[in-house]
């Protein structure tokens, strides 16, 4: 599972971390990253639109690496979100809609990105 910690570049594997790590940072994951219990965060719902999920099993990794990915990289080529998304494995989608479901996430939160 990757987390969000405060103070960290990026996300941090939450298996690899040690919980020393996150002393009086503040720790996010996939259940918190919605803004409400009744609206999703903007990356889960062009994950939801784009159909860029299937079985769910990578999606919460994906979805936690591509908001740390988004907040440094606010408007994202094809091949940058291709390149963060090197270290995870999906076997349902092929990639082409994750790849879409992080443009169109890009997109909403603001920015357009690079053709």
């Amino acid at each position: 599972m990757k987390v969000l910690i405060t103070g960290h570049n990026g996300y941090v594997g939450s298996v690899m971390a040690r919980l020393v790590q996150a002393a009086g940072h503040e720790v996010s994951t996939i259940e918190g990253v919605a803004p409400s219990d009744e609206a999703l965060h903007p990356l889960q719902e062009a994950f939801w639109a784009k159909h860029g999920l299937q079985c769910g099993y990578c999606t919460p990794g994906i979805i936690m690496s591509a908001c740390a990915f988004l907040k440094e990289h606010p408007a994202p080529s094809e091949g940058e979100i291709r390149e963060m998304l090197a270290g995870h494995l999906c076997r349902c989608t092929g990639y082409h809609f994750i790849v879409d479901a992080i443009a169109e996430a890009a997109r909403a939160l603001g920015a357009s990105p690079k053709a």
